[in-house]
């Protein structure tokens, strides 16, 4: 999918889906480290991971330094139950001792790679000062902030006055950080504007690409994007599909695309 996209109009930076460091070195490794396959179109490409284990932490930011990503990005932020029943990702908002654990062990392994954090503005209630200051004094290279807290999930308004907060807190914390703007950013003009209306050194787009994988070109206009045209994407999506997984990963797995096209 990121071919694809990167054929429709690429964006300044891509990350991969979020790996489970213990998946990395658990039986199944093989399978989760497909995950973390790419192309050299791809880049440059960011690496997403996730776990509890600093210890993990440190092999996984290791191993993906030799695979030779361009940075790693920590999953703070994933609000699905499974995941925060087992104290990850958005869960770790509610536990700083783990998190500062996790950061300095990921800086450790991943040598000169920048090291990036993805969050929410709070658990179960807005807390981005404390949050965003605590991640902040951490040292990241840059900090996305989604603008809900977990328990809100994708269901109420993005807050951008609170990711506006942390580009002020950036400014007196840690001046050398970049404050990522991420939520219900559909169109490059609309983020761009996110971005100088907050102070923002940039903004991520997750599901919006779903609704158009042309949205980084700026020269393609929705109306110019025909049905014939979203066919013969689709086509090739699933041809490129065959041809790199072959028997290996579940056609399913290409379902949650289909609605794009």
């Amino acid at each position: 999918f990121r071919r694809i996209v990167a054929k429709c109009g690429r964006p300044d930076v891509f990350f991969t889906e979020f790996t489970s460091v213990e998946g990395m070195f658990s039986p199944g490794a093989d399978e989760v480290k497909m995950r973390l396959e790419y192309t050299e179109s791809e880049r440059p490409l960011v690496a997403q991971i996730w776990g509890t284990t600093p210890q993990n932490y440190y092999k996984g930011a290791k191993e993906i330094a030799k695979l030779g990503f361009d940075g790693i990005d920590l999953n703070f932020g994933c609000p699905v139950k499974k995941i925060v029943k087992q104290g990850a990702c958005s869960a770790l908002i509610k536990n700083q001792p783990l998190a500062k654990e996790i950061i300095a062990a990921v800086k450790e392994g991943a040598g000169e790679l920048p090291v990036s954090v993805k969050t929410r503005i709070g658990f179960e209630k807005i807390v981005t000062e404390e949050w965003i200051g605590f991640l902040l004094e951490q040292g990241l290279d840059a900090l996305t902030v989604h603008g809900r807290t977990a328990r809100e999930m994708s269901k109420k308004p993005n807050n951008w006055e609170e990711i506006g907060k942390a580009s002020k807190l950036r400014d007196e914390i840690s001046p050398t950080t970049l404050i990522i703007g991420n939520g219900d950013v559909e169109s490059v003009v609309g983020g761009e504007e996110k971005c100088v209306r907050y102070g923002l050194d940039g903004y991520m787009v997750g599901r919006g690409i779903f609704n158009n994988p042309w949205l980084f070109n700026r020269e393609m206009v929705e109306g110019q994007i025909t049905d014939e045209m979203r066919i013969a994407l689709l086509k090739e999506h699933v041809d490129l599909f065959e041809k790199t997984w072959g028997e290996n990963k579940n056609f399913a797995t290409l379902k949650k695309f289909f609605k794009i096209y």
